[in-house]
């Protein structure tokens, strides 16, 4: 989500996304015009008028499992944040049976 239009996200996602994973991003990008959601999560920077790099990863009953707020000139990875949602969710199908390791290898149920 950022303070740019839809239309600026599906040529980012089209023309930059889509070299880094196959297809694109698998899951909506939303606009937060004005920066309302960015304010709730403390990201939005009202004298530039955009929301700061970040990510938060919220599961399906609204809760934030995991977040990364980051300076302007860092980028985000990706295949990173993928990775983390998928360890959530192995986490939560497991109801907390399973856990990984930070690098993402499974390890044996608890």
């Amino acid at each position: 989500m950022s303070v740019d239009s839809v239309f600026v996200h599906k040529m980012w996602n089209d023309n930059e996304l889509s070299k880094m994973v196959k297809g694109g991003v698998p899951y909506p990008m939303l606009s937060d015009a004005g920066g309302k959601v960015g304010s709730v999560y403390g990201v939005y920077d009202e004298n530039a008028g955009v929301n700061t790099r970040g990510r938060f990863i919220i599961d399906p009953d609204g809760v934030v499992q995991g977040y990364e707020v980051l300076t302007p000139p860092v980028g985000r990875n990706v295949a990173e944040s993928m990775r983390q949602v998928q360890a959530f969710q192995l986490v939560r199908n497991s109801k907390g049976t399973e856990a990984t390791h930070p690098a993402g290898n499974q390890v044996k149920p608890l």
